[in-house]
């Protein structure tokens, strides 16, 4: 890979260690990903968590929905080999700027509000603005962070190719247009690079489809496994 490509080690390491975890995150760094992202739900009690899912079952030893538990008994989950469920502020203190961070928010309703306050306080601290993307889905969330924090980087997430190409990342000032690996259109690739928008695909596993992809010109990669797209 060029030293234009970016790698993304998704959910951390998930390939290695439990996603969404400190462990995960640590195994993303000691590969050596340039970027690490992971998902971010704002908890009843205030609380940032790293989790995916709206349920517990997948990913620890937990049953029902994550946003009904208590904050202490979600601590005490097993997330995996004996991992903590963490926060957003656990995670940033074990990455230590070793890495890019990639908080995706995956809930609505004052997440953006919540991670925005965080991000600017780390931003004072001394983390530069670059080691930080925010992004999600649910785009009426990211512009709302966006208008919080507009000097923190911003990636629109789209699960399929949009009428109107990179149109979406255009309005919303993104630094990035992060596409599924299913719907990688050249098309959309040029129209986000004729606008300075970086193009990331996700989530990709196979050392080919990773050239592929970089023949196709897109800038970077979601990984499971972070060392294949290094090693190549």
């Amino acid at each position: 890979m060029s030293n234009s490509f970016t790698v993304i080690g998704h959910r951390g390491a998930r390939g290695h260690a439990p996603e969404n975890t400190l462990l995960a995150l640590d195994t993303g760094i000691r590969l050596g990903a340039d970027w690490l992202e992971f998902d971010v739900q704002l908890h009843e009690s205030g609380a940032l968590l790293l989790f995916h899912d709206l349920t517990l079952e997948r990913t620890t030893n937990g049953r029902g929905l994550l946003a009904t538990q208590p904050f202490e008994a979600l601590r005490q989950l097993d997330a995996g080999q004996g991992q903590q469920i963490p926060t957003l502020e656990e995670a940033l203190e074990l990455i230590e700027q070793r890495a890019g961070v990639n908080i995706e928010l995956k809930t609505a309703d004052g997440t953006a509000e919540a991670v925005a306050g965080v991000v600017r306080n780390y931003v004072a601290a001394g983390w530069p603005v670059e080691k930080f993307l925010v992004s999600s889905f649910h785009l009426p969330e990211l512009w709302e962070f966006k208008q919080l924090a507009p000097e923190i980087p911003v990636g629109a997430l789209v699960g399929g190719v949009p009428l109107d190409w990179a149109a979406c990342a255009i309005e919303l000032g993104a630094a990035s247009l992060n596409l599924s690996s299913e719907f990688v259109d050249p098309r959309l690739i040029t129209d986000a690079h004729a606008h300075g928008i970086k193009v990331y695909v996700y989530t990709v596993n196979d050392p080919a489809e990773m050239r592929m992809l970089q023949a196709l010109g897109v800038d970077g990669v979601f990984s499971d496994y972070p060392e294949r797209a290094l090693a190549l």
